[in-house]
């Protein structure tokens, strides 16, 4: 599983947030975090926070609640 957080430059937590929730779960994931508002647009994201899991925007605009990303990791969707 690869998770993309596209974050501005100040953060917004996320990256710390999806650590968390993977620790929690068990789960192993290949975490990447960019800030460059360039690579957002060309991926499509055109808001910030955004979090993409395996090349699918799940969240963007809002950093997503706990319980949302054990759901995407576990596999679900919402």
């Amino acid at each position: 599983m690869k998770i993309e957080i596209f974050e501005a430059c100040c953060g917004s937590g996320m990256y710390d947030l999806v650590l968390r929730v993977a620790g929690q779960s068990g789960a192993a994931p290949e975490v990447a975090r960019s800030t460059d508002p360039l690579e957002a647009v060309s991926r499509g994201i055109l808001r910030t926070p955004a979090l993409v899991i395996d090349g699918r925007v799940m969240c963007a605009g809002r950093t997503p609640k706990q319980e949302e990303i054990a759901v995407w990791l576990a596999g679900g969707q919402s």
